[in-house]
């Protein structure tokens, strides 16, 4: 689909003769298949069974998962404590890996929240006067490895003392050491990545930000807190924006993507024109959306591709979606399902795309797909002896 369609038609993400109409209609069960080799990091059902009683009882939580590679090594984090999901006392682990499938035992990355380790009477509550980290992605910046993490009360989403914490990388024992607060009153989606300009910018949700709408934070360059804070205008009345994610289109400009809090089943879309600084106001998509955490990135080669909850009735497949031009996707293949995935984060290295996601948010797990078995699906076998 040419770009200039998309640039007439602005609600326009999802096109190709296998798409209805109405693309809530998509057989999502028959989606072509994507090859991929798979490993569980951690399993806290597992844990579970060799815990205590009282482990049992509060279950346990895996979830919001962050891939990285850095120093000749995959890292991964995510959040990890008691009861699903978030709840008082949760910190973030992490593991690493020679090559996306072998990975070290989990560790701790952040200490337990002040206050709010195993030891309270509050741990595993979900309340104001306890505390809880949330896991926010790697930072490679200046040749070192941050990793993000959130801290706030554990009552709901999210707490006033809410605030992005930095922990830097030691290399020398792979322990992680605090570096300080990234911005207060701010939760990530994903972490900071470069504009065309050579800033950073990462998306910021505040803890009423239901209220006030998302904003991006644009800077990161001098300091690590220093941010300019760019509101989403219509973020929470067009829709209730909820885990931005965006990327740099080809002609410079900036695309956000927004799941629907208000559940239309729909991602929106702003678009910015001048590197983050104003964005125009979300518009929704005929993007098939299960109200869900979704991750993308451009490619090498210059491609799209976004990792999603695309079936609107439940969080099963997990799909990849791939676009030209970053506005109007022409394929979905499906990845993993047959039960509840969600929040993957995918990057690519070495001629691969390595996704982490979770299953039911209680494992962490990661796909390793060839690239080449994704042009497979892009341009079937059959497809290419036709053009030749």
């Amino acid at each position: 689909m040419p770009e200039h369609v998309a640039r007439l038609d602005p609600a326009l993400m999802l096109a190709g003769p296998w798409v209805p109409d109405d693309s809530h209609r998509i057989d999502f069960a028959s989606l072509p298949r994507v090859p991929s080799e798979h490993v569980i990091v951690s399993d806290v059902r597992a844990d579970a069974r060799h815990g205590s009683d009282l482990d049992r009882d509060r279950g346990g939580v895996n979830q919001h998962n962050y891939l990285a590679h850095h120093g000749g090594k995959f890292w991964l984090m995510w959040s990890d404590g008691p009861g699903i999901e978030d709840r008082v006392g949760q910190r973030v682990s992490f593991a690493t890996s020679p090559d996306g499938l072998q990975w070290t035992s989990p560790g701790h990355l952040t200490p337990e929240p002040p206050g709010s380790g195993p030891s309270s009477p509050l741990y595993g509550q979900r309340t104001d006067r306890g505390l809880r980290y949330i896991s926010r992605g790697f930072w490679r910046r200046d040749g070192e490895l941050l990793a993000l993490a959130s801290l706030d009360e554990a009552a709901g989403f999210f707490g006033p003392s809410l605030a992005l914490h930095a922990f830097r990388l030691d290399p020398k024992d792979e322990s992680w050491k605090p570096a300080g607060i990234v911005c207060c009153d701010a939760i990530n989606n994903f972490p900071p990545e470069r504009l065309p300009d050579g800033q950073w910018m990462m998306s910021r949700r505040r803890h009423n930000y239901r209220e006030v709408g998302v904003d991006f934070l644009v800077g990161g360059e001098e300091a690590i807190d220093r941010w300019s804070s760019v509101p989403v205008l219509g973020s929470n009345t067009e829709l209730s924006a909820e885990e931005p994610h965006w990327w740099t289109l080809p002609d410079g400009r900036l695309a956000a993507l927004f799941r629907d809090g208000r559940r239309s089943g729909f991602l929106y879309r702003a678009i910015s024109p001048d590197g983050g600084r104003t964005w125009r106001r979300p518009v929704r998509t005929n993007f098939p959306d299960a109200t869900s955490k979704f991750s993308g990135l451009r490619l090498a080669d210059g491609r799209y591709v976004l990792v999603s909850n695309p079936n609107p009735s439940t969080r099963d497949p997990l799909a990849i979606s791939i676009s030209d031009d970053g506005l109007v996707v022409h394929t979905m293949a499906y990845l993993v399902g047959g039960r509840w995935v969600d929040y993957p984060h995918v990057i690519e290295h070495g001629g691969h795309l390595f996704i982490a996601f979770a299953g039911g948010k209680q494992t962490v797990e990661v796909l390793r797909v060839r690239l080449a078995d994704l042009d497979d699906v892009c341009n079937p076998p059959l497809e290419r002896d036709r053009e030749a």
